[in-house]
């Protein structure tokens, strides 16, 4: 699961760069995706490793990042969404279609992360 989240973080990192330059590199916001995905690249690569304890360490540190992310991406959507219709406007298609990205991105994350817990367990490899 360690190289799945190597792949997750550079997903998110160019997520997050295409939404900074996409947006005319005005929103320093657009980038809260590649921290993200950074976030998630250090402790996986960690977790690449033959100790037992330190590998479920770091992938459950990555899940809690994974999930308290896509809490955070959802709550963002509402609340960019409330703002709007508050402001009589149209929300900015870009952002929403960015934040709506990382949420998706980091749903998947949490439940491959989940399914591996389970089926770790499972098999007795915990």
């Amino acid at each position: 699961m360690a190289k799945v989240t190597l792949i997750f973080a550079v997903l998110l990192a160019v997520l997050g760069l295409v939404g900074f330059f996409g947006t005319g590199s005005a929103h320093p916001t657009a980038l809260i995706p590649t921290w993200i995905g950074l976030a998630l690249g250090v402790f996986g690569f960690l977790a690449i490793s033959p100790n037992e304890g330190r590998r479920k360490l770091f992938m459950h540190v990555n899940v809690t990042i994974g999930l308290l992310g896509f809490l955070g991406a959802v709550g963002e959507i509402v609340r960019s969404q409330l703002h709007s219709k508050a402001e009589g406007m149209e929300p900015d298609a870009i952002a929403l279609t960015a934040k709506s990205a990382l949420a998706a991105l980091l749903l998947l994350y949490v439940i491959l992360c989940v399914r591996s817990f389970i089926e770790a367990r499972r098999t007795g490899k915990v």
